[in-house]
């Protein structure tokens, strides 16, 4: 909207345009925006006070700790040197952190909406040379309990949004239990753990209207990250396919930072944790998931659980990228310290060293899910954490934020987080306590308990601290030069990905700046594109309506990483979910064969009829419905096949339903979305012969890629489950990156 129109759009975020760049002129806080009113300023006692309703809130040009002292760095935690550790010193982390912890009562700040699921994970025994962890030796299998998750949005906000996911496993293995606290994405949006506060703050809903719920396409998140230019790697990952996976159960995870691993001889090795799922990691694309968070919010979770109940159990395999443990702890330029940044598989490949299959769903949301708490901290002999400053800050903040969240300390009594290994910690007391402690000496060391609990040797399994060297005689903060690297890798990922996956994050930045307000934002924005990919940045612009800025700082480009593309390989289908169009005119035989092939296969088919009940008789070959016109939508199946007539249902008013068009149609019109869609969405179609006059009038082309037909339903499933392999059709897709 030009500057200088007249005409007033809602939605400004803040009572002044914001600049392009940066303010650096001290002033005080905004005023509020005329729209907005607080309440009346009255005692506690409901007594006028006479001061303005604006006296309640922030004040001063200065940024300030809560006790109104001024502060000079925010952006860097104080440390033993800039590579060193965090030091428990650091006042303004503390107070920060801790506040930022207990924002939410009661569900999560963060990770508020997940899923959560019960399996055991096998150790191939392939990482027992570098790590004496118990659970890492050879065939060793360890119960667990995984917790999928959106980032931004509430608990009851919807599955399918564009958002980072969190990928959270808890270990019970017989050395106490071991977490190791994920995402979907290798790469985050800060170095430092105290800019935690500041990237949520500015990602989720604005503080005015509780709105936009669970999405990034808004002013304060753009003006973050276009302002912190750190954070872009991690944007680049989100506004790919990646920020809105298929399934839990087809998403990659990563430890995200680098770790330590410790052998039987006290030798350490540098690792970063990657899940891969034996599915395959696949994505939806923006039309679908938009459908999805109206149609069912519940999506990914329900996805998750059907397919456990249906014994299509998910499965990931867990492996290691390995570095020598080197003083500077870099490898091949890239700072392992530095958790916006990845390196690529093609540089360090990623070792399997074990299974996890989730074969069972909670019995109670709230007592499993919902209470899990999971924390880095929660470690085991052989595997210890390393000076990255945000996993530093991380290692204070979970824990603090479970004594908000559960009600006390005694949180790891709840029976989910209960360790399956003997607990004897001497800690005493507490809201929510569960155990009722024995002896008289709860502390160490003591004579009238006998002496127990004992210290315990390395011989004996205890955790053992890696001696390592803090060199650093100043405390500072600041981050070290290798840091100062805010494009490359964002540029090599971007160039890593397919034209098709290409088009998409243009379309996703597009989308996501179209919904700023503030132009200078988006001009801010495009401005950091242009130090990414020239290319991307005119795309961008042009669906902007922009110029495209130049590039303000040169950029050496990286050999592009192939295993970041989802594109081009072929997987297993186990657990895919295929529709069958099918009425009364349908050959049940064939509906039935195709079934059986189907299931036979490890897909679950779906039967989608005109109404509910059965097609032909119950007692004699006849096939159960799972969906109707009215109850089913493209978005939930993998591929279709058209075994119909699909003339249009008894309730094919628009009256009653909105989808069913005009009256008078040949075909049901809420058959034709169903259809029209998948083939837009480029999932694979069957038809049986018999049919293929609707592909015709439903307006697909019998020819086009991935079009199966025939009238044998085992031939015709056997090329629909080719097809599958590949999760899409992308040749369908057109491309205009390239």
């Amino acid at each position: 909207m030009p500057e200088e129109s007249n005409i007033h759009i809602p939605g400004v975020p803040t009572s002044e345009p914001a600049s392009l760049e940066e303010p650096t002129t001290p002033r005080e806080p905004l005023p509020p925006k005329p729209d907005q009113r607080g309440p009346e300023a009255v005692s506690a006692t409901g007594s006028p006070t006479g001061a303005p309703a604006t006296a309640r809130a922030q004040s001063g040009q200065y940024l300030t700790t809560a006790q109104g002292l001024r502060v000079r760095d925010t952006d860097h935690s104080l440390k033993a040197g800039s590579r060193g550790p965090i030091l428990l010193q650091d006042h303004h982390l503390r107070e920060k952190i801790t506040h930022f912890d207990h924002e939410r009562i009661p569900e999560r700040v963060v990770h508020a909406r997940g899923a959560g699921a019960h399996g055991v994970f096998r150790s191939y025994g392939t990482a027992a040379n570098i790590t004496r962890a118990g659970f890492l030796a050879k065939d060793v299998e360890t119960p667990v309990f995984v917790r999928f998750s959106t980032v931004l949005g509430s608990r009851g906000s919807a599955d399918t949004v564009r958002d980072t996911r969190g990928f959270s496993t808890k270990f019970y293995t017989d050395e106490g239990t071991y977490d190791l606290v994920g995402n979907n994405i290798p790469v985050f949006f800060v170095q430092d753990g105290i800019k935690f506060p500041d990237i949520v703050h500015a990602a989720k809903p604005h503080p005015d209207r509780e709105i936009p719920q669970a999405q990034s396409a808004h002013d304060t998140f753009w003006d973050f990250v276009s302002l912190h230019t750190e954070a872009q790697a991690h944007t680049m990952w989100n506004m790919s396919d990646r920020g809105i996976p298929r399934s839990y159960r087809t998403m990659e995870g990563f430890g995200v930072h680098t770790f330590r691993f410790i052998n039987a001889e006290g030798r350490t090795t540098l690792v970063k944790f990657h899940w891969k799922p034996k599915q395959g990691v696949h994505s939806l694309v923006w039309e679908e998931a938009q459908i999805i968070n109206g149609m069912d919010p519940d999506f990914h979770r329900r996805d998750l659980a059907d397919a456990i109940e249906a014994g299509a159990y998910p499965e990931w395999e867990l492996g290691v990228q390995t570095f020598p443990d080197t003083e500077d702890q870099m490898f091949e330029g890239i700072d392992l310290l530095d958790p916006t940044k990845f390196v690529p598989e093609e540089l360090a490949p990623v070792q399997p060293i074990g299974v996890m299959t989730l074969n069972a769903n909670p019995t109670n949301y709230f007592a499993e899910t919902e209470q899990v708490a999971f924390h880095p901290g929660h470690l085991v002999p052989g595997i210890d954490v390393t000076n990255d400053p945000l996993l530093q800050v991380r290692l204070f903040s979970y824990l603090d934020t479970q004594i908000s969240r559960l009600g006390g300390p005694n949180f790891g009594q709840i029976p989910i987080n209960r360790p399956h290994a003997p607990v004897n910690d001497m800690l005493r007391d507490g809201m929510h306590q569960q155990a009722v402690h024995g002896g008289a000496a709860p502390y160490h060391p003591n004579s009238l308990d006998g002496g127990c609990p004992f210290l315990a040797g390395q011989d004996l399994g205890a955790f053992i601290d890696v001696p390592e060297e803090v060199a650093a005689s100043i405390k500072e903060r600041r981050n070290p030069a290798s840091f100062d690297d805010h494009y490359s890798q964002v540029g090599l990922f971007y160039r890593s990905l397919s034209p098709v996956e290409q088009d998409h994050v243009i379309q996703a930045y597009t989308f996501e700046l179209g919904k700023c307000y503030e132009k200078s934002i988006r001009e801010r924005q495009l401005a950091a594109l242009a130090n990414v990919d020239a290319g991307l940045c005119a795309a961008v612009a042009k669906g902007l309506g922009l110029p495209a800025p130049q590039a303000t700082e040169q950029v050496a480009e990286s050999d592009p990483s192939p295993a970041l593309s989802q594109v081009g390989k072929t997987w297993p289908v186990a657990g895919r979910v295929v529709g069958i169009l099918a009425d009364g005119n349908s050959d049940l035989a064939a509906v039935n064969a195709a079934r059986k092939a189907l299931d036979a296969e490890g897909i679950v088919p779906l039967v989608i009829a005109p109404q509910g009940g059965f097609l032909g008789s119950e007692n004699d070959g006849g096939v159960p419905v799972q969906r109707t016109y009215l109850t089913a939508r493209s978005t939930e199946f993998d591929a279709v096949i058209v075994a119909a007539s699909a003339a249009p249902a008894p309730d094919a008013e628009p009256g009653l339903d909105a989808k069913a068009g005009a009256p008078g149609s040949a075909l049901d019109p809420r058959a034709v979305l169903l259809l029209t869609e998948a083939f837009r969405h480029a999932k694979a179609i069957g038809s049986l012969d018999a049919s293929k006059g609707v592909l015709t009038a439903a307006g697909i082309p019998g020819d086009a890629p991935g079009i199966a037909a025939g009238e044998n339903a085992e031939a015709l499933v056997t090329e629909l489950t080719g097809l599958l392999a590949a999760h899409r059709v992308w040749e369908r897709f057109p491309v205009t990156s390239a």
